[in-house]
């Protein structure tokens, strides 16, 4: 693809707006390299490969890649055997912690079944080195900073120098809080040269002896180091060379560790950017609702609402553009400032987006072609250095377009012909044309000449287009209107601008009459085209409202036949109940009877009894016309859900306030201080004065908790992932909770450390977490902690 192009229909702000959403360098550098392709199978693979990353936006809310430096350089001083800094082992540490990271993600997205079309593939190139990793996790934070667990020498050096400095402080404070406080400047302790002072007022320095190792700008005050602490910071001093040492060592371990897996690291480096861009066009996509284009072999293109991707959506028009399978040649006529460059312009980016690898701005369905080149003369070409004038300039680049194009070339000309006398222009611009569809060329001109109107009805698969103009206020619409030339609007706009109406009317006598009636019938098409094309949008509104509405209707209607037969069903199964409870105690009363008959011997008959009992009996069974009893009114009236409606929530056996809808089936209920989302499947309708109530000046309704399963004081979070043993903790929280529990035990091990951390987070941030502490020695110690709610 030729650089001009690119140039021309500034492809580069395209670029622009994508790398705002990349966070690596190597996304960046991947971005740089960007171009036009124009191998079919190379554009198919870049959009599936773009699908997937708008699936995984959608699905997942995008691929989890963090910010990662360029380590190009270090791997190149890792090939050299040079040391690393810290700064520069904690980068290398974050891409591979983020390779192990998106392996997981993929992993996950696998066990949910989601389907991909290529991306599975790339990943599975990752390279994880997970002991590596740990090791270089442990050793260095992300800022660069050697930990003290990098080795047991630095662990316990930095143990040493921490009992120093608090020896040193003990040793100091005698200075600045006893009766020598007296002879300071400021009862405070500092630091020159490496070394703990007190400021002491010059006239009193050999009060304390020791080193001198600073003084003030007026002199008036010395930094003296005791005598007596000078051994202690000696100590403190030889503590920290060989902390320093000992982390240069590290430094110079971690390096050799990981020079022989530069290769796999700098390929990790390179896929995860690739990631990073594909979740860049994703977003891109997503935030300017840019869709997936269909590929054409024979170049059809056929673009559906496409509008221009660098002009404010909110201002922008759209147009249906389509070249290629009834006609190559499309010549817009009609005045300046309709939208003519812009639609040219359109056609174009478009195309090198699509063939980027990029969704385009345009409606679904829309089509592309695969052009091994896309030309186009736009603007003004007129150079002063190069002694061209607009003419010339513009004739210099249509004659190189001429030498290059093919078949299967796009060529996009701006004022064709444009800059001499019009009538050799327009001729010009024929033969040109003419030219251009002998090579089977795709083109779309812009022009004023009438002529070319003519030339564009003649010609075989050559359409005319012009931009639409309102005929009443003479200003432009900006929409396309294919197959009706444009009409010259001079002498109407030159009118309604004020131009003297004798001017106007004896210019009028200087136009033909054949150029009057040609005019007069375009300006017919046009009004007709538009009204047909706003009883199109009309109809089209319509009719997708109405398809809309059927959709929400056979939903409903199936929502209703669902609900009404679980409700049929419950009503039943109670009705059934209550004739169940009535027969047993008929069973009672009839066997107390027989009791009565035997032991007073009285006159109730035997057969009297068995026929009131099995008249009882019969009272349980299916009734067909039960939907008219009273049980399941009742049943219905209880589901017939409203905001501010008293509710029991069924799984917790909780009460509470409806507060608002969410979705179709599912709503926003307030039990107590908690809100949360319920299906309405779980919810039933209460009056409000059989909610409980609590006697307090906010009126405020009790939370009373009915436990509703078996839940254990303990959590046991070992060998989990950090984000799923984080999910399971606030799940076990939430029920402890629920279930009126006070005291429960987390147990997290030691480890890294990272689970422990994670839970006391997220236990300082729970409002109804009351305090919490590791367990005792002999329980776990701080591989536990006991929470008390």
């Amino acid at each position: 693809m030729n650089n001009k192009i690119l140039e021309i229909l500034e492809f580069d702000r395209i670029k622009g707006q994508l790398a705002q959403y990349l966070v690596s360098a190597a996304g960046h550098r991947e971005l740089m390299q960007l171009i036009p392709q124009t191998d079919y199978e190379a554009v198919k693979a870049l959009l599936t490969e773009t699908t997937d990353g708008a699936d995984i936006l959608r699905l997942e809310n995008g691929i989890p890649i963090p910010q990662l430096a360029d380590i190009k350089p270090q791997l190149k001083r890792l090939k050299i055997k040079a040391n690393l800094n810290g700064t520069e082992l904690a980068q290398i540490t974050k891409v591979l912690q983020t390779s192990m990271s998106v392996k997981n993600f993929f992993d996950q997205m696998r066990e949910k079944k989601i389907k991909l079309r290529v991306l599975t593939t790339q990943v599975d190139r990752l390279v994880t080195i997970p002991s590596i990793t740990q090791r270089l996790v442990r050793s260095v934070d992300p800022d660069g900073r050697i930990n003290d667990e990098a080795s047991a020498k630095l662990h316990g050096i930095r143990q040493l120098i921490t009992r120093t400095e608090a020896e040193i402080h003990q040793q100091m404070e005698k200075y600045t809080h006893g009766k020598n406080a007296k002879y300071l400047s400021d009862p405070i302790i500092t630091m020159r040269n490496d070394r703990y002072v007190i400021p002491v007022i010059a006239r009193y320095r050999n009060k304390f002896g020791g080193v001198v190792h600073d003084q003030s700008a007026s002199g008036q005050t010395l930094y003296i180091e005791p005598a007596a602490v000078v051994e202690t910071n000696n100590r403190l001093r030889q503590a920290q060379i060989e902390e320093r040492q000992e982390m240069q060592r590290v430094l110079i371990e971690l390096s050799q560790m990981i020079a022989p897996y530069r290769h796999d690291i700098g390929q990790n480096e390179t896929i995860l950017g690739h990631l990073d861009f594909i979740n860049a066009k994703a977003h891109w996509a997503h935030d300017t609702k840019a869709t997936l284009p269909l590929l054409s072999k024979e170049n059809h293109v056929l673009l559906r609402k496409a509008r221009h991707p660098l002009i404010d959506s909110q201002r922008v028009v759209t147009n249906d553009i389509k070249i290629g399978k009834d006609y190559q040649a499309i010549i817009i006529t009609g005045p300046n400032t309709g939208g003519k460059t812009i639609t040219l312009k359109t056609l174009g980016i478009i195309q090198l987006m699509g063939q980027s690898g990029l969704f385009i701005p345009a409606e679904e369905g829309s089509t592309i072609g695969i052009f091994d080149n896309v030309f186009a003369d736009i603007g003004d070409e007129q150079s002063l250095e190069q002694n061209l004038s607009t003419f010339s300039g513009h004739m210099d680049g249509v004659k190189a377009i001429l030498e290059q194009i093919t078949s299967r070339s796009l060529v996009l000309l701006d004022e064709l012909g444009a800059g001499t006398d019009p009538k050799e222009g327009a001729a010009l611009a024929m033969a040109i044309l003419d030219h251009i569809g002998s090579k089977g060329t795709m083109v779309v001109i812009t022009t004023h000449y009438p002529e070319l109107k003519v030339y564009g009805y003649d010609r075989a698969k050559t359409i005319n287009a012009s931009m639409e103009f309102d005929q009443e206020t003479l200003k432009p619409t900006y929409k396309l209107l294919l197959g009706i030339p444009g009409r010259s609007n001079g002498l109407e706009i030159a009118q309604r601008l004020g131009i003297d109406s004798q001017i106007i009317d004896e210019a009028w006598t200087f136009v033909s009459d054949d150029s009057q009636n040609l005019n007069n019938m375009i300006g017919d098409l046009v009004e007709q085209r538009k009204k047909a094309r706003e009883e199109s949008e009309k109809l089209t509104k319509l009719v997708a409202e109405n398809e809309k509405a059927q959709r929400n209707l056979d939903e409903k209607l199936t929502r209703f036949n669902e609900q009404r037969d679980k409700l049929y069903e419950q009503a039943r199964s109670k009705a059934n109940h209550q004739v169940s409870i009535a027969k047993k105690k008929a069973d009672r009363i009839i066997h107390h009877l027989r009791q009565l008959e035997v032991q007073q011997g009285g006159n109730v008959k035997e057969n009297e009894l068995i026929d009131a009992q099995g008249q009882l009996n019969a009272l349980h069974r299916d009734n067909p016309r039960l939907q008219h009893n009273s049980v399941l009114q009742r049943a219905k009236q209880k589901h017939d859900l409203h905001k501010g409606d008293a509710v029991l929530v069924k799984s917790y056996g909780q009460y509470g306030e409806l507060l608002s809808k969410r979705g179709n089936h599912k709503w926003e209920v307030q039990i107590g201080i908690l809100k949360m989302e319920v299906d309405e499947n779980n919810l039933e309708k209460v009056a409000k004065k059989d909610l409980p109530r609590e006697k307090n000046v906010n009126r405020r309704h009790a939370v009373r908790t009915t436990q509703t399963r078996k839940t254990s004081a303990r959590l046991d979070l070992r060998g989990h992932r950090y984000e799923q043993a984080m999910s399971e903790l606030s799940n076990f929280i939430d029920h402890a909770l629920l279930n009126n529990l006070s005291t429960v035990t987390i147990i997290h091990g030691k480890g890294t450390g990272a689970l422990r951390k994670g839970t006391q987070q997220y236990l300082q941030s729970n409002p109804r977490v009351k305090s919490f502490s590791y367990a005792s020695p002999n329980a776990g110690g701080d591989g536990a902690t006991i929470v008390n709610l």
